[in-house]
């Protein structure tokens, strides 16, 4: 099994932080942002690799911005 990449695992972690401060569940967000609810988990759980497109739609979803979202990843 593969190490999971630790910048895809800090945005995940970020992902989930806000979702909880909102009180969204996986599902909730994922519905708001137009994404499966597994496509989201995989996201949170620092499996999948987002495009830009659908970094900016979780960050609508979530009513922040892309740079809020990222605040802390990779660094």
């Amino acid at each position: 099994m593969r190490k999971r990449d630790p910048i895809l695992c800090s945005f995940g972690q970020s992902v989930a932080k806000h979702r909880r401060a909102k009180e969204f569940s996986q599902e909730a967000l994922a519905e708001k942002a137009d994404l499966d609810r597994t496509y989201l988990s995989d996201i949170e759980r620092g499996v999948r690799n987002p495009g830009i497109k659908n970094v900016i739609l979780i960050a609508k979803a979530l009513g922040i911005t892309p740079s809020d979202l990222m605040k802390g990843v990779g660094g």
